[in-house]
C-alpha cells in the first residue's frame, strides 16, 4: 500500500510541476518587435535633440563655413595650414582643448606639449579619426563630434558623461 501511495504522490507532483510551466512568458513582457521599434524611435528622438543642440551651438558662437559630414561630424577650419593631410596609418601630432557642448573644459594638452595618435588605429574617438583626415598640417579647427562618434552611451568613465557631444579645438602640428 505504501508503494502505491508513494507512486501516486510522485505522479501527482510531476503532473503539477509540468502542467504549471507551460507559459514561460510573463504577462507584462513586451514583444521583441515592439521593443525594437520603441528603442529605434527613442534613439531617433535623441539624435534629433542632439542635432538641434549642435546647430544651436554653431549659431550661438557665430561659426561660419562649418562642414557637416555624412556621419554628422562638423568641423570649421579657422586658421589654414599648408601641409599634408593625415591618412590611415600616419601618426598625427596635435595640440587640443576638449570641451562639452555647454563649454565645460575637460581635457587639454599642456602648454608646449603635444599628443600623438595613430590615425584609424589608436584608441581615440572615431570622430577624431575622421576629422583629422580633413585637416592639413598647420590647420586650426573646431571639431564638433556627436555622441555616437565620441564616447556613446557610456561616456569615458572619467569626465565625459554618457551621450555627450564633445568639441575639440585642435591644431594639427605634424604628420609622421
Amino acid at each position: 500500500m505504501r508503494y502505491w501511495l508513494y507512486k501516486i504522490s510522485i505522479s501527482l507532483l510531476a503532473t503539477l510541476l509540468f502542467s504549471c510551466g507551460t507559459d514561460h512568458q510573463p504577462k507584462n513582457k513586451v514583444p521583441y518587435k515592439k521593443l525594437k521599434e520603441s528603442l529605434i524611435q527613442k534613439n531617433k528622438s535623441f539624435s534629433q535633440i542632439e542635432n538641434d543642440q549642435i546647430e544651436a551651438y554653431i549659431k550661438r558662437y557665430g561659426m561660419k563655413n562649418v562642414v557637416k559630414t555624412g556621419t554628422g561630424l562638423r568641423y570649421q577650419v579657422y586658421q589654414k595650414g599648408f601641409g599634408v593631410s593625415p591618412k590611415c596609418g600616419n601618426i598625427a601630432e596635435i595640440e587640443y582643448t576638449l570641451t562639452l557642448i555647454n563649454g565645460k573644459e575637460l581635457y587639454k594638452t599642456k602648454p608646449g606639449q603635444t599628443t600623438m595618435f595613430l590615425v584609424c588605429r589608436d584608441e581615440v574617438e572615431s570622430g577624431l579619426h575622421e576629422a583629422i583626415q580633413y585637416l592639413k598640417v598647420g590647420d586650426k579647427a573646431k571639431v564638433i563630434i556627436p555622441s555616437h562618434l565620441a564616447h556613446g552611451i557610456a561616456g569615458d568613465f572619467e569626465k565625459i558623461p554618457p551621450r555627450s557631444t564633445i568639441i575639440y579645438d585642435i591644431h594639427l602640428i605634424a604628420v609622421k
